[in-house]
């Protein structure tokens, strides 16, 4: 199975943990899906679009699980990007974990699937 990355503020994530679901970031809702990264795309999205928050939560999903409002589309370097066209089930989530920033800055991020 392919884990997606997602890295949301963590009070949203306590708010869809006990909700059920993750309906995304402003930026989510305002591009209309949920933004998604795979390993080796995650950390430079956090450094271009999280740069310097102390406040998230780095989500670990298994993409097979989201069905077919999933999408791989081309973004950044037409790269394909995982976009959820619907809200985040709160159980697709397997792990969750601190994002803290490291003394240069940067997201310290943990062993990726």
């Amino acid at each position: 199975m392919t884990t997606i990355y997602h890295m949301a503020a963590e009070a949203d994530w306590h708010v869809a943990e006990a909700n059920g679901h993750y309906g995304g970031s402003a930026d989510d809702l305002r591009d209309g899906f949920i933004h998604f990264s795979t390993a080796s795309q995650v950390k430079e999205s956090a450094a271009k679009h999280r740069a310097g928050r102390r406040d998230l939560v780095l989500l670990f999903v298994k993409a097979e699980i989201l069905g077919p409002a999933l999408k791989w589309e081309a973004a950044r370097g037409g790269q394909p990007f995982p976009h959820l066209y619907s809200e985040l089930p709160a159980g697709a989530v397997h792990r969750a974990v601190p994002l803290p920033l490291g003394p240069d800055g940067r997201h310290v991020f943990p062993d990726l699937d």
